[in-house]
């Protein structure tokens, strides 16, 4: 999902060529800048440890992890203030800036930060509400163990072959919950390896396993609604 969201960005950096979008900071003589040159025919995306990026001539977007795992630093590869920096802790803080102001509009927003060249989205903590487990924990370990051991010696090996990982992300009420990374992610087979490939095994060797369901981390899915915003503003201006 989130390279489909980083790819339609570059296609409507590619349409904007040689145009430059501008996000005002109302009452500030400061902008949000995102000048748009010639997109290299071989744009490719990349993915590195902590680093996402889009490779163009003149542009380059990047999305970056920090010390804090609830935060992400985008950096458009132009300038988003110049110099200082602005930090909106909250909407009410926000009220100056239009872009800001947007970005809060997106479900898990805790907080916008602009730097001189970035921009930080911190988002709210999970509060997660525990009830009455349907089995016991010492059962649901032993299956949690069968399900990543099975993973890491049957089905990880294979998918890495092919460029891509699978990251077990938890087990609940039967439905074994997976993440997809690598050349796995948005890839068109991806629910068909899901389906056909790894739950079948997954339900040969454990009888416990009634589903499997391909998540995303909560941070993705902020990056991903980020992003969204970001390429409409640009298509909008």
């Amino acid at each position: 999902m989130a390279a489909v969201r980083r790819w339609s960005l570059l296609q409507s950096l590619w349409l904007r060529s040689s145009a430059c979008s501008r996000f005002p900071i109302k009452g500030k003589n400061r902008h949000y800048s995102a000048c748009s040159g010639l997109i290299s025919s071989k744009a490719q995306l990349l993915h590195q440890s902590a680093v996402t990026r889009l490779s163009v001539r003149n542009l380059a977007i990047l999305t970056q992890d920090t010390p804090n795992p609830r935060s992400l630093k985008f950096l458009p590869g132009k300038p988003v203030l110049g110099t200082g920096t602005l930090d909106f802790p909250n909407l009410n803080a926000a009220e100056s800036s239009p872009l800001a102001k947007d970005l809060f509009q997106i479900e898990g927003v805790k907080s916008v930060f602009f730097g001189p060249d970035f921009i930080t989205v911190t988002k709210r903590p999970l509060y997660v509400f525990i009830g009455f487990p349907s089995v016991s924990e010492e059962d649901e370990d032993e299956v949690v163990s069968m399900i990543k051991e099975l993973l890491d010696t049957r089905i990880r090996p294979t998918v890495q072959e092919d460029g891509g990982d699978v990251i077990f992300k938890g087990f609940e009420d039967g439905t074994v919950k997976l993440k997809l990374v690598g050349s796995c992610t948005g890839c068109p087979s991806s629910t068909v390896t899901l389906r056909n490939g790894i739950q079948n095994m997954l339900q040969f060797y454990i009888p416990e396993v009634d589903d499997v369901e391909q998540v995303q981390d909560e941070l993705d899915e902020v990056s991903d609604r980020v992003f969204t915003e970001l390429e409409r503003k640009l298509q909008d201006s």
